[in-house]
């Protein structure tokens, strides 16, 4: 089954991506997996600070995907895989694809206006030939009409 590889994060080119990964599965008979990454916390002195803190942001993460799953299910009517991974997110992408065979795109969203963020810049950059899947960047100017008409 053709699985759509969406990153996720709280910013609004995430969300549009996500509506882009949703509509092709649904018009190509295929599935979304949403993957949030966490970040690695620096090393805070005592233990049980770090602790708290990492949970926090696991939990952030874990409500983030609860939330776009959920408007996933709703709006297109797929329920999707959920992963949350700590670390660095351009690794943790490649080694779902290559976990995967059913990854049949990675799906970025890219900011309306300024720089890229760092998905993006990574899958664009020197190693964007090395894929074994198609990266789809997604421009964040797009409105949920266009997104609907182009995917």
């Amino acid at each position: 089954m053709r699985t759509y590889l969406v990153v996720i994060d709280e910013s609004p080119e995430a969300e549009i991506a996500m509506r882009f990964a949703a509509r092709r599965a649904v018009k190509t008979g295929g599935t979304v997996e949403i993957l949030a990454i966490t970040q690695q916390t620096e090393f805070v002195q005592w233990g049980g600070v770090m602790a708290a803190i990492e949970e926090e942001t696991q939990m952030r993460a874990e409500a983030l995907v609860a939330r776009a799953a959920g408007t996933l299910l709703a709006e297109s009517g797929i329920k999707p895989a959920i992963t949350v991974r700590q670390g660095d997110g351009a690794k943790i992408a490649r080694e779902m694809i290559a976990a995967n065979p059913d990854i049949a795109a990675l799906v970025l969203g890219a900011a309306a206006s300024g720089p890229p963020g760092p998905m993006v810049s990574h899958f664009t950059g020197a190693d964007a030939g090395g894929m074994s899947v198609p990266v789809m960047i997604i421009p964040g100017s797009l409105s949920p009409e266009a997104i609907d008409r182009l995917s």
